[in-house]
């Protein structure tokens, strides 16, 4: 068994083989997948889509470029469902800032508020957290500490390699490793990932994006979780079907409600 911690299933690219997609992943023993919540117009359909599947999972939160969208009764009102069971995908995404100095700041004071308000819902429901962080460790570093995001952990998404969040591994956070392990270019990344305890380590694919090798530039899926898992257990020296049980035992660690998940024949 192995399990995509966060796959965009919602995403209009699978609108139209969705069905197929879920079973091929699932024939292949992708056995657990969970929808990131990033755009609040998504939830329905994540939320749809978690109802037709007994072992698909979503997850409900305003990614940093939506921030605007932030409306807490919403939030409220899919989070209040057995299958949503975290908070996310948010965070802090400094990549895309306005140029003048003073729009910059108030873009970043934006992202804060809003990941600051989304830590504090977590922290009521004790529901995990799945936080973005691209080109804004320091930061978010910060919030999660001061906010004692430890009370309910979470999961550092499309882990970004920096050592400067090795540290959150002891305060209840684990590390999503997908695709761009298999890049070429992510030295750095190959680098770390020795040093990240194996009991903090999750797949992930973030399907439709960053396809692993060697599909790149084709639409990533929920079964090419499989080739981070092969990657991932060459670099540690492990077998495959150990990695596959270790980061599927910290996948139901950190996200406790997957115990739900009925192992039937879709």
């Amino acid at each position: 068994m192995i399990i995509d911690t966060h796959c965009h299933l919602d995403d209009a690219r699978f609108r139209d083989d969705v069905d197929d997609v879920i079973k091929n992943a699932y024939e292949q023993g992708v056995q657990g997948i969970i929808i990131p919540g990033a755009d609040i117009e998504d939830l329905s359909y994540a939320q749809e889509l978690s109802h037709r599947y007994s072992h698909i999972f979503f997850a409900t939160g305003i990614h940093p470029y939506h921030h605007e969208q932030y409306d807490e009764k919403i939030l409220r009102s899919f989070l209040s469902d057995e299958k949503c069971i975290a908070v996310g995908e948010c965070g802090l995404d400094y990549f895309r800032l306005p140029e003048d100095a003073a729009e910059k700041e108030a873009e970043k004071q934006k992202q804060k508020d809003v990941f600051v308000k989304q830590i504090e819902l977590a922290k009521e429901l004790k529901k995990p957290l799945i936080v973005h962080i691209r080109d804004a460790n320091e930061d978010s570093k910060h919030l999660l500490v001061e906010k004692n995001a430890d009370v309910v952990g979470g999961v550092l998404h499309c882990y970004n390699a920096s050592k400067h969040l090795l540290d959150l591994a002891d305060k209840g956070f684990y590390f999503g490793i997908g695709g761009v392990l298999t890049f070429k270019n992510a030295k750095n990344l190959i680098e770390v990932l020795p040093l990240i305890p194996k009991d903090k380590l999750l797949l992930e694919t973030d399907a439709p994006y960053l396809t692993p090798m060697p599909y790149r530039g084709e639409r990533n899926e929920p079964s090419y979780t499989l080739l981070v898992a092969q990657k991932m257990s060459e670099l540690l020296n492990i077998s495959v079907t150990e990695l596959h049980n270790l980061t599927s035992k910290n996948a139901f660690t950190l996200f406790k409600a997957l115990e739900k998940i009925k192992l039937d024949t879709i």
